[in-house]
């Protein structure tokens, strides 16, 4: 196995051209594992731990430009405000030393359906900003996870960024696991309203062969509050409403039997955890409508 160590993001997409097969590490949470465990072992790792701009974010008017390497913890420190779903799977990922490596660019090229930030990046409608010496392009979050740990990178391209509009109202994410930390999700759900477009997103990890959204259930919950007038007039939503988005979101799983949870189990998790972030995202806009127009 060759080790390729540029020193700048010009050499890595360089490295990357001449040898298309090469391995990308950062933090090294996935690479590593796959590796000690002998279920890799790639003919090049491509470390680009010295190529600084990669640990680099920018917060724009509407969106925030997150390098792929910069650490789940730095997003939990200092991103809660504008991405707050996110900030949220940060808190679930590991242990504190693993948050203090791992970034949102190894779990995109990863691209396994549990890890933790997809749910929050599909809930918040991100944008994988790649590259390679031929361009840049944007890929919507939606079109980016093509198979079980397969995703839309063309061979000589690198993950620079991750382009995610700044929330414009409350987000949540929920995660269960078979014990509280250092934990693989058995399923995972995000969810996020966009006052300004009047719309729901949503995601889900570990519950299909790549992260989903339930388009179904957003369709079903959009209409709901549209019809019933609920952007406007703050109402409490409707227990069967609730229960419909629920079971929608449920129905939205593929999910498989292994050894931390069944298929039932997750579609059942799924369906619980999508009425809680539907509670507790609706209660936050109520509350902040309330005291923004007087909304009782």
């Amino acid at each position: 196995m060759d080790f390729l160590r540029p020193a700048s993001w010009e050499e890595a997409l360089a490295a990357k051209a001449e040898h298309p097969t090469a391995v990308p590490i950062a933090g090294g949470t996935d690479v590593m594992v796959e590796i000690n465990f002998d279920h890799r072992r790639p003919e090049y790792l491509l470390d680009l731990n010295r190529v600084g701009d990669l640990y680099e974010w920018e917060v724009g008017a509407d969106s925030v430009r997150l390098g792929a390497s910069v650490p789940y913890t730095r997003i939990m420190e200092h991103l809660r405000g504008e991405l707050p779903g996110l900030s949220l799977a940060s808190h679930t990922v590991a242990s504190p030393q693993i948050r203090n490596r791992g970034g949102v660019g190894g779990n995109l090229g990863t691209a396994s359906p549990a890890g933790d930030a997809h749910p929050a990046l599909l809930a918040a409608g991100a944008e994988v900003e790649a590259e390679s010496v031929r361009g840049t392009r944007l890929i919507p979050i939606d079109e980016f996870y093509t198979g079980v740990k397969r995703n839309a990178l063309a061979p000589d391209e690198l993950i620079r960024a991750v382009r995610i509009k700044k929330a414009d109202g409350p987000q949540q994410y929920s995660k269960v696991g078979t014990r509280n930390a250092m934990v693989i999700a058995v399923c995972a759900f995000g969810l996020a309203l966009h006052p300004a477009t009047r719309t729901v997103r949503t995601g889900i990890g570990s519950a299909a062969p790549t992260p989903v959204r339930a388009k179904a259930a957003e369709e079903f919950l959009n209409a709901a509050l549209d019809e019933g007038g609920f952007w406007d007039n703050g109402r409490i939503i409707t227990p069967s409403v609730a229960k419909q988005f629920a079971d929608l979101c449920a129905a939205a799983c593929n999910p498989i039997d292994d050894v931390r949870g069944t298929a039932s189990y997750r579609r059942h998790a799924v369906g619980i955890m999508a009425r809680r972030t539907l509670t507790w995202t609706w209660e936050s806009y109520r509350g902040s409508a309330a005291r923004t127009e007087g909304v009782a």
